[in-house]
């Protein structure tokens, strides 16, 4: 949930073009566990809104027209961070929650970032980086905070008196933030964190995709919790969006042979059942009992309702037999 305050100064973009109707409530919304917040099967993903704007610039206009599309759009939830793009994201998402505000049913998450220059990721980081969250989206409190790739401490620095987690126990007791998280890809980090019970959600990255299936364990363990389960990158990150001859990357770094071989063959069997390697790839995460809401990143209006052309495309039980058939590849992640 949202409480919007007063305008603050600081601005964004993105690109979009013509924004898709407004959606009068959320699709398939439902509880997110742990939270007072809604989700639908999909989560609209933030990490390159705004990313190199000037404010006050045409650019920065259509990020804001993105952004509004989104705040209206089918989706509950849209996800950000202080980090991304430089905090242009967040500061998007606050002029569209001003110029426009927000469709029913729907709220921000965001997410606390170790600090840009020096690195520290302590308490005090923690709500240094939520007072900037809070002035670029212009809100007085958060349904959802994660704590976002905390790579540069350990886990015991993390969970000390004053570490990271501490400040966000502190936030939530106050009030300001509804639910804490922790969001990252690194799944002997992700296990760690979600072992010591401090935490109501967990959001993991291209480690539960058609091709990689490391992270249903770490999903599993918090579903026993009764956390929140949040798929990032079902795409891992665009090979499973463009296929194997684009070129494309794999969890943000080149794909092992093996990992290109093998998406060669998947789309053989998406061609032989009638439908695309993106849309297994998306249908694959919606159809977990594991995950409550996969998050996809955008970059226009447009890709909001061809999302929504894929989460509608039905998948014969067939090929995800075949599919099985296949083995897995190895991805380079872990």
């Amino acid at each position: 949930m949202l409480a919007v305050m007063d305008p603050r100064p600081d601005l964004d973009a993105s690109p979009s073009p013509e924004a898709p109707p407004r959606a009068s409530r959320p699709v398939e919304a439902r509880p997110l566990p742990r939270t007072d917040l809604l989700c639908s099967p999909l989560t609209l993903g933030t990490s390159g809104l705004g990313a190199g704007t000037v404010p006050g610039s045409p650019e920065e206009a259509r990020a804001v027209e993105l952004a509004a599309a989104m705040l209206h759009g089918p989706y509950a939830l849209i996800d950000t961070s202080n980090a991304y793009a430089g905090g242009r994201s967040e500061a998007v998402l606050g002029l569209a929650l001003r110029e426009a505000g927000i469709g029913d049913g729907r709220a921000i998450v965001t997410k606390v970032d170790a600090d840009p220059e020096t690195g520290a990721f302590d308490r005090d980081r923690v709500l240094r980086s939520f007072e900037e969250s809070r002035a670029r989206l212009g809100v007085d409190t958060i349904g959802l905070l994660h704590l976002h790739d905390p790579y540069g401490i350990s886990v015991e620095q993390g969970m000390a008196e004053d570490g990271p987690v501490a400040g966000l126990q502190e936030l939530k007791e106050q009030g300001a933030v509804g639910a804490i998280g922790i969001a990252a890809g690194k799944l002997d980090l992700m296990h760690r964190y979600v072992g010591t019970g401090a935490f109501d959600v967990v959001l993991n990255h291209n480690r539960y995709t058609l091709a990689d299936r490391s992270a249903t364990a770490l999903f599993q363990e918090a579903g026993e919790r009764g956390m929140g389960v949040l798929n990032a990158a079902p795409f891992g990150g665009a090979l499973l969006a463009k296929g194997s001859a684009s070129g494309a990357t794999y969890a943000y770094r080149q794909p092992p042979a093996e990992l290109v071989d093998w998406v060669r063959r998947v789309e053989e069997l998406c061609a032989r059942h009638g439908i695309t390697l993106p849309a297994a790839a998306l249908q694959f995460s919606l159809r977990s009992p594991l995950v409550h809401s996969t998050v996809v990143g955008i970059s226009s209006a447009e890709r909001i309702a061809q999302l929504e052309q894929m989460r509608g495309t039905a998948v014969p039980g067939a090929f995800w037999e075949e599919l099985d058939g296949l083995g897995l590849p190895a991805t380079g992640t872990r």
